[in-house]
C-alpha cells in the first residue's frame, strides 16, 4: 500500500516538472572543440538523464565482467558445503543406525568438503567410536579441544574414552579442566562428584554438591537428602578414631533427613554411648515413625547397657505402638518376649504374621520359639526347614545388588543414594508346605527314622530325575517328609524294596541357584 502511494507521488513529481519546464522555454547551448550545440532546455534535460542511463548500464556491465570469476567461486563454495553438510547430515544418521562402514565414508567426505569444522569433528569421532577405532576418536577429541567453541565436546570425548579404558585419574582430569572451563556442565559435576565419592572423600562431595545446587542443577529437596548421606558416609568412617565428629556429623545428617535410618541408628548409638538416652530415644523414634528398621529397632532396645528382657519388652512395646501395629514392630516384640521367656505374648505378636506366606525371619522366629517353649520337637523344625523356602525379608538394595549393610553409594554404578529398603524379588523359590499335626508326631517318636529334606545338602539333577513317578497330590497339603519319601507301591507275592529317598534340592534363601540346568529345575518342580 505505502509502497504504490509513494509511486504515485514521485510520478506526480515528475509530472510537475515537465508541466514546468514546458511552461518556461528557453535555449542551452554548449561549446565544445570548435562544435557548437543548441538546444531547447526539455530535450537537454531528456539528453542529460538519457546519458545518465547509458553511463549506469555500461558500468554495470563491466562491474558484472569483473565480479563474475569470485561469484562463479562463490558458487562452487556454496555447493562444495551444501554437499559437506549433507554428508554430515547422512553420517550422524548411519552413526545412529550403527552402519560403521557409511559412516567412516560419510566422515571421510565431510572433511573433504567442510575441512576441520565442529561438525564434521564431531561425526568423525563418532565414526571411530562406532567403527571400535578408539585412537581416531581420541585423535579428534583432541583437535576439538583446539577450538573455543568445541573444546567442552572435546573434553566430554576425552573423558568416555578414558573412562572405557579404566583411567580413572584421566577422566577426573578431563572433568575437572571441563568445570573450569564451563561449571554448568552437568556431566562433568557428577564425575567429580562420583570420583569423589569413589575415593571416600564426603567432604569435597559435600563442596561439589554445593556448587551443584547454587548453579542450579539439583532440585533442593535433592540437595538436602544428599547432603545428609554424605554427612552419614562421613559419620561411619569416623565413628571408631572420632566419635565427637562423627557424632555431630550424624545429628547434622538426621536434621536434614530425620528419616535416614542409617543416620539416626548411629546417633542414637553415639547419644546412648554418652548417657544422653532422651536425646538418642527421640531420634530414633522419629525415624521409627517414618519407615520401622531392625536396625533402629536394635538401637531402641539396647539403649541402656544391662537393662532385663522385660525392660527391653517394654520399649518393644512402645515401638509397636508407634509403628502402628507394622511388621517390624510385632518382631521387635516377639524377640523381646521370646528373651524374656514370655511365650505367650511371643505368639500374640507373630499370630498376624502367620496369615499369609511368613517371611523367613517370621519362620526363623518361631522355630526359636518353639525349641524354647518345647524343646527339639518336629514344629520346630517345620518351622526351620519353611524358613528355607519362605519369602525373604527386605533389605538393601542397590542396582540389584542385595545388601546386609547399607552405603552411600551404588557398588555397581557409584550412584549416590542408590540403596532402599525393599523385599528382593523371589528367585526360584519352591512352594510352602505345612506339616500335618500326625507327620510331626511321627517326627517326635522317631525322629531318625526320616531324612528331613531341608537338612540334606542338595543333590544332583540325575538323582532327582531318576526318582519314581510322583503320585497325585492329595486333597489336604503334604508334608515334607512325606513328600521326600513317598510310600512304595506293594505287591501281593513279593515285596518291593524301599525306595532311595527323593531329596530336593533346597537353596539357601540369601544366595539363588541360578546357575542350576533348567532340566534339573524342571524335574524338581515336576514332583510337586
Amino acid at each position: 500500500m505505502w509502497r504504490a502511494l509513494v509511486f504515485i507521488g514521485l510520478l506526480c513529481v515528475a509530472a510537475f516538472g515537465a508541466v514546468w519546464l514546458a511552461d518556461r522555454p528557453g535555449t542551452v547551448l554548449v561549446t565544445f572543440g570548435g562544435y557548437e550545440v543548441q538546444t531547447s532546455v526539455a530535450v537537454a534535460a531528456v539528453a542529460l538523464v538519457g546519458l545518465a542511463l547509458a553511463l549506469a548500464l555500461l558500468w554495470s556491465a563491466v562491474s558484472t565482467i569483473l565480479r563474475l570469476p569470485s561469484r562463479l567461486t562463490f558458487a562452487s563454495r556454496a555447493r562444495r558445503r551444501s554437499r559437506g553438510y549433507q554428508a554430515v547430515s547422512r553420517g550422524m544418521v548411519a552413526v545412529g543406525a550403527g552402519d560403521t562402514i557409511a559412516a567412516r565414508r560419510y566422515a571421510n567426505e565431510a572433511e573433504r568438503l567442510l575441512g576441520s569444522e565442529p561438525l564434521t569433528l564431531l561425526l568423525k569421532a563418532q565414526a571411530a567410536q562406532v567403527s571400535g577405532n578408539r585412537e581416531a576418536a581420541e585423535a579428534a577429541f583432541k583437535l576439538m579441544m583446539d577450538e573455543d567453541e568445541t573444546r567442552v565436546l572435546g573434553l566430554r570425548g576425552l573423558f568416555v574414552e578414558a573412562r572405557r579404558r579404566g583411567d580413572a585419574l584421566a577422566a577426573r582430569e578431563f572433568a575437572s579442566e571441563a568445570i573450569r572451563i564451563a561449571p554448568a556442565a552437568a556431566w562433568a559435576s557428577d564425575a567429580v562428584l562420583e570420583a569423589r565419592c569413589a575415593e571416600r572423600d564426603w567432604r569435597g562431595a559435600l563442596e561439589a554438591i554445593e556448587r551443584r545446587t547454587s548453579l542450579g542443577l539439583l532440585d533442593k529437596a535433592t540437595a538436602k537428602r544428599h547432603r545428609a548421606v554424605l554427612l552419614t558416609a562421613d559419620a561411619l568412617d569416623r565413628a571408631e578414631h572420632d566419635p565427637e565428629g562423627a557424632l555431630r556429623s550424624s545429628q547434622d545428617a538426621v536434621k536434614l533427613a530425620p528419616d535416614l535410618v542409617p543416620a539416626a541408628a548411629l546417633a542414637g548409638k553415639l547419644l546412648s554411648r554418652r548417657g544422653d538416652l532422651r536425646r538418642a530415644a527421640r531420634i530414633v523414634e522419629a525415624a521409627w515413625r517414618s519407615q520401622p528398621h531392625p536396625n533402629l529397632a536394635e538401637v531402641y532396645l539396647n539403649l541402656r547397657p544391662g537393662d532385663s528382657g522385660l525392660d527391653r519388652l517394654k520399649r518393644a512395646e512402645t515401638l509397636f505402638k508407634l509403628s502402628n501395629g507394622a511388621p517390624e514392630g510385632r518382631l521387635a516384640v516377639a524377640r523381646s518376649a521370646l528373651e524374656s521367656r514370655e511365650f505367650d505374648r511371643a505368639r500374640d505378636a507373630l499370630e498376624p504374621l502367620l496369615a499369609d506366606r511368613p517371611t523367613m525371619r517370621v519362620c526363623l522366629l518361631m522355630s526359636d520359639l518353639e525349641q524354647a517353649e518345647h524343646g527339639s520337637t518336629g514344629k520346630g523344625r517345620e518351622w526351620l526347614a519353611r524358613a528355607t523356602r519362605a519369602p525373604r525379608d527386605p533389605a538393601w538394595i542397590a542396582d540389584g545388588v542385595v545388601s546386609d549393610q547399607w552405603a552411600p553409594i551404588s557398588p555397581v554404578t557409584g550412584r549416590l543414594d542408590a540403596f532402599v529398603w525393599q523385599a528382593p524379588p523371589d528367585v526360584l523359590i519352591a512352594p510352602e508346605i505345612t506339616m500335618h499335626d500326625d507327620v510331626t508326631a511321627d517326627i517326635d517318636d522317631e525322629p531318625k527314622a526320616l531324612p528331613v529334606a531341608a537338612a540334606e545338602e542338595p543333590q544332583p539333577a540325575t538323582a532327582v530325575a531318576s526318582a519314581p513317578e510322583p503320585v497325585p497330590a492329595p486333597a489336604e497339603p503334604v508334608s515334607t517328609v512325606e513328600a521326600a519319601w513317598p510310600e512304595p507301591e506293594k505287591e501281593e507275592e513279593t515285596p518291593q524294596p524301599k525306595p532311595e529317598p527323593v531329596v530336593f534340592p533346597v537353596t539357601p534363601p540369601d544366595v539363588p541357584k541360578l546357575e542350576e540346568p533348567a532340566s534339573a529345575r524342571r524335574s524338581v518342580f515336576s514332583i510337586w
